[in-house]
């Protein structure tokens, strides 16, 4: 489009205020110029992308609606040669010439673009429209937040990307979605979220928030579709589903002839934008920033954020009597929930070998938390990785085998060690361990230590008697630093007393705090630190956590990015949640492969010397009733 074109674009302030069917009759009359774009006209009203398919492809294309209702929330779905939508329009309405510039597809391309549809009406006659709700229409509701829209004076407040976001196919439809961009200011994410969240027929919440690199777009500044947006200092990006993903479905399918809407010319419907009072939303969604940089936030309803925040609180209990409470950060199981529900792929890392005159030397605490933590993120469909010392694996593998003969967990975990055989202890190993397709894709995208020994500052590994155990030690550790400088690489440490990896996040409270901390603090520090009585108790927490956050509708249309369907069944996860009956037969196969109680230094029912009946059995009904 011409920049002189562009320089005849009304003022959209004076058609703000204007009537629906008055716009249509403009645009018919072509009182507007042809790719006039609609944002900000008729304020209140749903505005329309179309989609316009010839009536063999119709029902499939419908499916691929339903199935992509993020960026195809059909409003309306015409019979092949009707040319107005009762359902949208009861005043006068012509979909062949109330557009003021829609695109020509011949076998799946793009051949041009026409102010008017009426010389194609005799293959209209065989075709269905497609409605399709716009993100343009719930401006008003930002607006009505005081959400404040960048560029609004000169009617250039989007930006549209292409993805690799790749949209549930149907037929012959397989493409990947488009997205809107809107720079928000900081403090005004989450009222934009939950503003635009029940607005489910014009795209609803955003499907990504921050980082574009996550979502394949390589250069903010460089448009697809749209207008470049400007940045203001403080903004992020924000990106919400958009119906140009319709263009793309059209041109998959390689159809002899189909039309969309040019992007930013949309039907004007007479229909009005339901605009939610937000005081009246049953259950909030709660955005949550999860990385400062880059920019990556996730999002849960309220109800989630508060039962976590209770499990959260409930495995804060000392019964040791370690001090450990000036350890603890809130919120971080919930960030760490989180982050794990976005990786594909999850180390998981525990031992302490702290029984140095037994064999095996590994203590039991930390063993049941892990395998509650790998088993729930396997239901979720994660690559799980369970990393101990070289000297272990044989052991730890026989006991996933018993676990999976006794019915405990559903199947085999697989086990693994660092480093890799014949390989050299060092940084750059622990790099390219890490390392995948490119710096997008690394090999595990998340680690998890629980109750794994740490690195002191002296570089040794040292129990809370600071008894040196680094010759039972394998550096793992090497991993956490590598990840500090692989930004899709996150880490997660739980631990109850200081001396466990990811500790050195509160190093300094941990030598002002436990006993001995000087010489037993853990210096590697991990994004995520979860603090608890026993470290199990972490591990069981995390995992209902995980269970809590994937089976919440708004967190699961997030983590899908609003297209196919729900991930998660609660059946499925309930075969690996941490019941009472389920750890005591877990740590009853720990004790009969001779892994001992830390504390008593002996094999019996119980970790870090409290039996597991009534203590750990009675943590477990605590932590259970918050979830279940």
């Amino acid at each position: 489009m011409s920049s002189e074109t562009k320089s005849k674009f009304i003022d959209v302030k004076t058609l703000s205020g204007a009537l629906p069917k008055d716009v249509r009759q403009k645009i018919r009359k072509k009182e507007l110029v042809d790719g006039q774009p609609t944002t900000g006209m008729c304020e209140g009203y749903t505005q329309a992308n179309l989609s316009i398919v010839h009536k063999s492809l119709a029902d499939d294309f419908e499916k691929f609606c339903h199935a992509n209702s993020g960026p195809l929330p059909l409003l309306y779905k015409s019979k092949p040669g009707e040319y107005a939508a009762p359902a949208l329009s009861q005043h006068d309405s012509d979909i062949r010439s109330d557009v003021s510039m829609y695109n020509v597809l011949v076998n799946g391309k793009k051949s041009g673009s026409v102010g008017s549809l009426l010389e194609y009406e005799q293959e209209m006659k065989e075709m269905s429209t497609f409605y399709l709700g716009c993100s343009f229409s719930f401006e008003d509701a930002l607006a009505k937040a005081r959400v404040p829209l960048r560029n609004v004076e000169q009617n250039l407040n989007v930006s549209m990307y292409n993805t690799n976001i790749r949209c549930h196919p149907v037929g012959v439809f397989d493409c990947y979605q488009v997205v809107s961009m809107r720079p928000i200011p900081r403090n005004k994410i989450e009222t934009a979220f939950q503003v635009t969240h029940p607005l489910i027929e014009v795209h609803g919440a955003p499907a990504h928030i921050g980082d574009p690199a996550m979502i394949g777009i390589t250069d903010i500044n460089k448009a697809d579709y749209g207008c470049q947006v400007k940045f203001q200092e403080g903004d992020i990006p924000l990106f919400w589903s958009c119906g140009v993903t319709g263009l793309m479905a059209l041109q998959s399918a390689n159809s002899p002839l189909a039309f969309t809407h040019y992007p930013g010319c949309m039907y004007i419907s007479d229909t009005p934008v339901k605009i939610h009072d937000l005081s009246s939303l049953p259950d909030k969604p709660k955005v949550i920033a999860l990385k400062e940089e880059p920019f990556f936030a996730s999002v849960t309803a309220e109800s989630v954020v508060s039962k976590v925040k209770a499990l959260e609180e409930c495995i804060q209990d000392d019964p040791g009597n370690r001090g450990i409470s000036p350890l603890h950060i809130p919120d971080e199981l919930i960030k760490s929930a989180l982050s794990l529900s976005h990786a594909s792929s999850v180390v998981v890392t525990t031992g302490f070998p702290c029984i140095v005159n037994k064999t095996p030397p590994y203590e039991n605490d930390g063993l049941s938390g892990a395998i509650a933590i790998a088993t729930m993120l396997q239901a979720l469909g994660k690559q799980v990785t369970i990393m101990v010392d070289a000297d272990m694996t044989t052991v730890i593998c026989d006991i996933v085998k018993t676990l999976v003969s006794r019915g405990v967990i559903p199947k085999s975990l697989d086990v693994t060690s660092f480093p890799p055989s014949g390989q050299d202890a060092n940084l750059q190993t622990a790099r390219e361990f890490l390392s995948g397709e490119d710096e997008l894709h690394p090999k595990y995208q998340h680690l998890v230590a629980i109750e794994r020994v740490g690195r002191a500052s002296d570089k040794t590994w040292r129990s809370m008697r600071a008894v040196d155990l680094t010759s039972l030690v394998s550096p793992i550790d090497l991993l956490f630093d590598a990840a500090k400088d692989m930004p899709y690489v996150s880490t997660t440490g739980i631990g109850d007393g200081g001396n466990e990896l990811g500790m050195g996040k509160v190093k300094d409270r941990v030598v002002e705090h436990i006993n001995q901390g000087s010489e037993v603090a853990c210096e590697v520090a991990a994004d995520y630190l979860i603090t608890a009585g026993v470290s199990d108790w972490g591990g069981f927490a995390l995992s209902m956590a995980l269970y809590a956050v994937s089976l919440c509708p708004v967190h699961d249309r997030y983590l899908r990015r609003n297209v196919g369907f729900p991930l998660q069944k609660a059946e499925d996860l309930q075969k690996v949640f941490p019941t009472v009956e389920r750890q005591e037969a877990m740590l009853t196969a720990l004790v009969d492969h001779g892994i001992h109680d830390g504390i008593l230094q002996q094999l019996s029912m119980s970790v870090d010397g409290l039996p597991f009946h009534p203590v750990h059995a009675e943590k477990l009904h605590q932590l259970n009733k918050f979830v279940l």
